[in-house]
């Protein structure tokens, strides 16, 4: 009966080995299936795209000029040109009530730990300190992951359940892979060629479906990278691109962030984020589940012991590498801020290139880039040093104690086989072989059947080590993951206050006078009211003109005091005064640029009212672009004007000559390097004259033009009905005004008067001094002239 049953115990494992491997070969045909489709699917649209037509180059430009298709609610399909061709993209902004849901979530900011003053550098910035694998960190990525997974139904729910579904699978197909490497070595080992054969059509039939779920496991970590990405860049663009101007408030009126790391954070730390993300979920999941299978396909083999050994060496791996980890999440964040020191740096340098070599200050600006090169290099090589201790201990716990420990485990049946015995009783098998041929040990086993467990066990040890050291291993990119989430959620955070203008706060100096005002940007009193019919004017009642300090202790400076102006339909208004006395700064709480901290400011709409800075923006695109700023095409073409519409505009300041100088209107150059300083500020009146508002500020924004060309243009633009506010030095502007604000600079004084005859006089008289001392250079002019003809006709002589 005994050689009975023991036929009867090998061929039910036999019988179970065909049935994985049944399954194997299930799911081969499956994945060959749907390898087939794929395939057939790719090659369709691969020879369709051979069949279309590629664009040429003119084509490509006229696509450009398009931009985006409007879509009903506020869509947009943007036209983007890839590969000679224009591919579509469907955009929807991110919803008022979904920023007014989320913003409760990135109101709190994250407290920074008791030891960050001494673990960061002065540098570093507090984002950088508020680091760590606590409560905070898992508060702050819940909150993202609103975001990046905005709702049950969205695709990036099915990108992780089709990348879980994978790992399980993974999984799986790993188990059969331990046991039939174990099956293999018995056959061979036995000299049996029947199984050995049938063994590696099991194996080959097995790899199919195993590169085919490696493959998409990666596949699917940067698919879902990419989408977390995308969700981020967006939300953060809406915010940070918002009609309340929080791109310019982000830089000049908070110090969280600053002007040197903002494209770092929007670019960089963004990326960063949802790669160490979407990585993380397949670093921690995937060795999760094969902890989980593995041991207990491990434990139906060795045993209890074997069991309670392994749970063992999990605990006392984890608690020596939780000791010596050092906080790569603080140390991460640090680095990150410090090279988005060192890239300003270099950005720094590249704007003010020429500015820098007119100083010729090439030594000291090498000495700052140097330095901030060296302070990041500093910390990097702290960081490599952490590491070594922590690699040593990493490595000789992975590898070696793992190794010996394994080696232990798997000696128990070998050793102590009643473990074994009871192992295949509870499993409702037979180990015994009552053959004597076949019995080599004290444990029942045949050197075939003992190598085949052997190798089948070592197998999934050594899998399981592999998994518990990317387990392990995972704290460490959990760490670097806090440094991320921090500074990613101290983006949101600033972005989502400065869009509903809520600034930081600081308290009060104790050494400022009681009765000296304190302009703190946390505690704002004024009114602006930026919705108000054009007929009820420009008005500033009480109205102090601060230049903000962020995180100055003494708060903003105070440059005019309780200014009260009403600019009523058709009083133009001049302001003049010295440099530093306030006059731009007018312009910019009226565009609702800085703050108002007391007293009420009321404007119309941005349709109704324009702002020309003084030096004009030229935009990345083509000629009637720069015209019709900040219009799109689209727009263009909504407002029902032509082309000829804007050569009228062009002759109107004088450049009607660039449409055909430069190649038309769809031509695309960069335009700042093309135009000269007068014909910048030209093409910003062009922009005036265009959107034709009811006010039009314009701040010395015809500085650089001819006093004939300026005063045509101010003509036009009284004629057109345009109510100007205007910011100049230039006497001869008088006479387009009629009323004149001046600015003292003296302790914020400042008079407001009416335009009369006197002053009318003094620009013209102005004027006709400019135009006399014209006149007297022409005898100049006419001798030189006569001079190089004489030399010109002496050299053809």
């Amino acid at each position: 009966m005994a050689p009975a049953h023991s036929k009867l115990a090998q061929q039910s494992a036999l019988t179970g080995l065909r049935a994985k491997g049944g399954a194997a070969v299930f799911a081969a045909l499956v994945a060959l299936v749907y390898l087939r489709r794929k395939v057939v699917q790719a090659a369709a649209e691969a020879a369709e795209k051979r069949n279309r037509q590629m664009l040429t180059t003119p084509q490509i430009e006229l696509a450009q000029r398009d931009l985006y298709n409007p879509l009903p609610g506020g869509a947009r399909e943007l036209l983007v040109p890839a590969r000679g061709r224009v591919s579509k993209v469907l955009i929807k902004p991110t919803k008022a009530t979904t920023f007014a849901r989320h913003r409760p979530l990135f109101r709190k900011p994250p407290p920074a730990p008791r030891s960050a003053s001494t673990a960061a550098p002065p540098s570093a910035g507090a984002a950088a300190q508020r680091v760590g694998v606590n409560k905070e960190f898992f508060r702050q990525l819940a909150a993202i992951f609103r975001i990046i997974i905005p709702h049950a139904t969205s695709k990036e729910v099915w990108l992780v359940g089709a990348h879980t579904a994978f790992l399980l699978l993974r999984t799986y197909l790993s188990l059969l892979v331990a046991q039939l490497d174990g099956k293999l070595v018995g056959d061979l080992v036995s000299a049996n060629g029947k199984g050995f054969l049938r063994g590696l059509c099991y194996w080959f039939l097995l790899a199919i479906p195993s590169v085919y779920t490696n493959a998409m496991i990666r596949f699917l970590q940067s698919k879902l990278s990419i989408s977390f990405r995308t969700r981020l860049t967006r939300y953060v663009h809406d915010l940070y691109l918002d009609k309340n101007a929080t791109f310019y408030k982000v830089v000049n009126l908070d110090s969280r962030i600053g002007a040197s790391g903002v494209d770092q954070f929007v670019t960089t730390d963004i990326n960063r984020f949802c790669e160490t993300l979407s990585a993380l979920y397949s670093n921690v999941s995937k060795p999760t589940l094969d902890l989980i299978l593995f041991n207990i396909q491990l434990g139906r083999s060795i045993g209890g012991r074997g069991s309670v050994g392994l749970f063992l060496s999990y605990l006392a791996t984890a608690w020596i590498l939780r000791k010596v980890t050092p906080a790569f999440g603080k140390l991460a964040a640090i680095e990150a801020k410090l090279e988005g020191d060192f890239r300003a740096a270099h950005a720094r340098l590249i704007i003010n290139s020429e500015e820098v070599a007119f100083y010729d200050g090439a030594p000291i600006e090498k000495d700052i880039l140097t330095k901030a090169y060296l302070r990041l290099i500093k910390h990097v090589n702290s960081i490599y040093k952490m590491r070594i201790l922590y690699g040593m201990t990493e490595d000789m716990v992975v590898k070696y104690l793992w190794s010996a420990a394994g080696y232990c485990l798997i000696s128990i049946p070998v050793f102590f086989p009643k473990a074994r015995k009871l192992a295949a009783a509870a499993a409702g098998t037979s180990s015994e072989t009552k053959d004597p041929a076949k019995q080599k040990g004290g444990d029942g086993l045949s050197i075939s059947q003992r190598t085949e467990n052997y190798i089948s066990n070592r197998r999934l040890l050594l899998s399981l080590a592999d998994a518990g050291g990317r387990l392990m291993l995972s704290w460490k990119d959990l760490s670097e993951l806090a440094g991320s989430t921090s500074r990613v959620y101290t983006l949101l955070s600033t972005l989502h206050d400065l869009s509903t203008s809520t600034y930081t706060s600081l308290p009060r100096p104790a050494d400022l006078a009681p009765d000296a005002p304190f302009y703190d940007l946390g505690t704002l009193n004024g009114r602006f009211i930026a919705d108000a019919p054009p007929e009820e004017g420009v008005t500033l009642d009480k109205v102090p003109i601060v230049a903000p300090a962020p995180g100055v202790a003494r708060g903003g400076e105070e440059l005019v005091h309780q200014l009260s102006v009403k600019v009523k339909p058709g009083e133009h208004l001049l302001i003049t005064g010295g440099n530093g006395t306030g006059k731009t700064a007018i312009a910019r709480v009226l565009a609702g640029l800085w703050p108002v901290w007391d007293g009420v400011v009321v404007r119309p709409d941005d349709t109704k009212i324009m702002f020309l800075p003084q030096r004009p923006y030229l935009s990345s695109g083509s000629l009637r672009d720069q015209i019709i700023y900040p219009h799109s095409y689209p727009d263009f073409v909504k407002s029902g004007k032509t082309d000829d519409d804007l050569m009228e505009i062009l002759r109107k300041v004088h450049l009607s000559y660039l449409p055909s100088r430069e190649g038309g209107y769809d031509v695309r150059k960069e335009w700042k390097d093309i135009l000269s300083g007068g014909e910048k500020q030209r093409m910003g009146m062009a922009r005036l004259f265009y959107h034709l508002p009811k006010y039009g500020v314009l701040d010395e924004c015809t500085s650089a033009v001819s006093t004939d060309v300026e005063g045509s243009m101010y003509q036009h633009a009284k004629d057109v009905g345009i109510t100007l506010i205007t910011i100049s030095h230039r006497p001869s502007l008088f006479k387009h005004h009629m009323y004149l604000l001046r600015l003292t600079g003296s302790e914020g004084k400042w008079e407001m008067t009416q335009i009369g005859e006197a002053e009318q006089s003094l620009s013209f008289q102005k004027e006709i001094e400019s135009l006399q001392a014209k006149l007297a250079e022409v005898e100049t002019w006419k001798n030189r002239l006569s001079t190089i003809d004489a030399e010109l006709h002496f050299k053809e002589t």
